[in-house]
């Protein structure tokens, strides 16, 4: 049984939350990359372009302000004009660590603001509708948090978290030592939110070299669908 929250955690119900509301986004970026044999996933080229510019690109207009959580030197991150913040809780705890820097920043600099949107910076093709979905699964479903799916799996690191449920992570992670965010969000009223994989899986990663050579392919067959459609 998890243990007692403390009472002013509780997110608003569905029917307390504004329309049209504005979410943070973050960009998370605080891994290792050791499978891509270290440095950052997210600044190798696909198409001639970080991948993290093709993220931005998709995501940047769904959201209000927009920050990178990335720990070391945020120089390397300069030409994006984004502000850059590391983890609040040491040792490369994983992207649930991202989750909690996001509900923090938002806290401290944009009060009023309900959800963070946290996106994986190694998914070049998220989809350009993903916050708006999210936002729609919660409020029909009367959740707290929404997380994206493909394929039949869960991508729990592109989801939309409650700020009002800060402390309770901060709790999870700091006392009770949890890291996955499967094992927090059970403990919350969780919707999982399904995207279709045609023309390509929205949710594709690169998270090895010769993922890099999938993700060129990838790239030219969404142009091509593109094309298709006349956009």
């Amino acid at each position: 049984m998890p243990p007692d929250r403390a009472p002013d955690q509780t997110p608003s119900r569905p029917s307390d939350r504004p329309s049209g509301q504005t979410v943070v986004g973050v960009l998370l970026a605080g891994g290792r990359s050791r499978r891509m044999g270290g440095g950052d996933k997210c600044l190798r080229l696909l198409g001639g372009r970080p991948i993290l510019s093709h993220i931005i690109d998709r995501v940047g207009v769904q959201v209000g302000p927009l920050i990178l959580n990335a720990n070391g030197d945020p120089a390397r991150f300069a030409d994006y004009g984004l502000p850059v913040v590391a983890d609040g809780v040491p040792g490369h705890a994983g992207p649930l660590a991202g989750v909690l820097t996001g509900l923090d920043w938002a806290a401290d600099n944009a009060p009023g603001v309900a959800y963070v949107a946290t996106f994986p910076t190694d998914a070049p093709f998220l989809p350009r509708d993903l916050v708006a979905r999210f936002l729609a699964a919660i409020e029909d479903a009367g959740a707290d948090m929404a997380c994206a799916a493909s394929d039949g799996r869960d991508h729990p690191v592109a989801g939309l978290w409650p700020v009002a449920l800060r402390a309770d992570l901060h709790h999870a992670m700091t006392v009770d030592d949890i890291r996955k965010v499967d094992i927090w969000t059970a403990r919350h009223r969780l919707v999982s939110v399904p995207f279709e994989t045609d023309p390509i899986d929205p949710f594709f990663n690169a998270n090895r070299p010769e993922d890099l050579a999938t993700a060129e392919d990838l790239l030219a067959r969404t142009a091509t669908a593109t094309e298709s459609r006349g956009e």
